[in-house]
């Protein structure tokens, strides 16, 4: 039988690099944005236009509109194919005459614009806050929910409690890591923090808990069954029992994700990009990280309780 669990450390390692290189891109974020993540106007408040023209234009020549009206520092963005031309801009909050002159200033330096089509919405700073408060304690009652439900459903397990635990680890490993790729598309592509991406992480950590409940409920079904097997054997066992169903869902929908993301709109990409990343992280995590380090924090506590005996 093919020992997984035997090789833990090398898998500790690796994430291990991968969770440092993903703090470093944030920390380049902060020092470049003041930011980790570049936090878009659903959370700090702001203005955002979306403009469909009559003819091809550039974003260097949408800004440059915007800085002609007062508006400094828009984020331009295509939006749909590059034949739709569409473009997005995010501003900070702007003024209903603001917003009268940069929609004249666009006609007349750019083209004539699509009226069906054009949408302007503004978020107020104190919105904005609120949103983000709530997206926070969101995952902070999910991590919450998550121990507490783990714990529930194997509490006739000895040590229950480390299942959960065990679980948040690899979840917040799959999280560092979703973030550290936002980051690094931020710095890159301009990609930013929007409710989209709220909705992202919580799916990530719905998926983190999903492989790894499969895996911990076979160990909780094959102790009695393998009583005179190490708990590490039997971790092992339930591994290779398991990982080629999880492994075949979670291909499926990675599939339909990069499907997405070659073929879809160009403003649902980074919700999807940032889902897939998460899903990978976490098909990784669950076989590799949190059920491990399960392991290895139960071989440890069973040598501090021989030692103890011994003493």
């Amino acid at each position: 039988m093919f020992n997984i669990v035997e090789e833990r450390r090398w898998y500790f390692l690796a994430s291990g690099i991968v969770v440092v290189l993903c703090i470093a891109v944030m920390v380049v974020s902060t020092i470049l944005y003041g930011q980790p993540l570049r936090i878009g106007n659903d959370f700090t408040g702001g203005s955002i236009f979306v403009v469909e023209f009559s003819a091809p234009t550039s974003g260097d020549a949408i800004r440059q509109v915007f800085a002609d009206v007062g508006i400094e520092g828009p984020i331009v963005q295509p939006r749909g194919a590059p034949e739709d031309n569409t473009w997005q801009v995010r501003t900070r909050e702007v003024t209903a005459n603001e917003v009268g002159a940069i929609l004249g200033a666009l006609r007349e330096q750019i083209g004539e614009i699509n009226e069906d089509t054009l949408l302007f919405d503004t978020v107020a700073p104190a919105v904005g806050s609120e949103v983000a408060r709530a997206a926070a304690l969101a995952i902070l009652v999910t991590t919450v929910i998550i121990v507490g439900f783990i714990w529930f459903s194997f509490r006739r397990v000895p040590n229950a409690f480390r299942y959960g635990i065990c679980t948040v680890v690899g979840m917040a490993h799959n999280l560092i890591i979703t973030f550290g790729f936002f980051s690094l598309m931020g710095i890159l592509a301009g990609w930013e923090v929007d409710a989209l991406f709220l909705t992202a992480v919580l799916t990530v950590i719905g998926f983190s808990v999903q492989d790894v409940i499969v895996v911990f409920d076979r160990i909780r079904e094959n102790i009695p069954r393998h009583r005179r097997e190490p708990f590490e054997t039997v971790v092992n066992r339930s591994l290779l029992e398991t990982m080629h169903r999880s492994v075949a869902t979670q291909l499926n929908a990675m599939f339909v994700m990069v499907a997405v993301i070659l073929f879809g709109g160009a403003t649902i990409k980074p919700f999807i990009a940032t889902i897939l990343v998460g899903m990978v992280s976490e098909t990784y995590s669950a076989i590799f990280i949190a059920v491990p380090l399960l392991v290895t924090w139960e071989k440890a506590a069973s040598r501090r309780a021989r030692a103890k005996a011994t003493a």
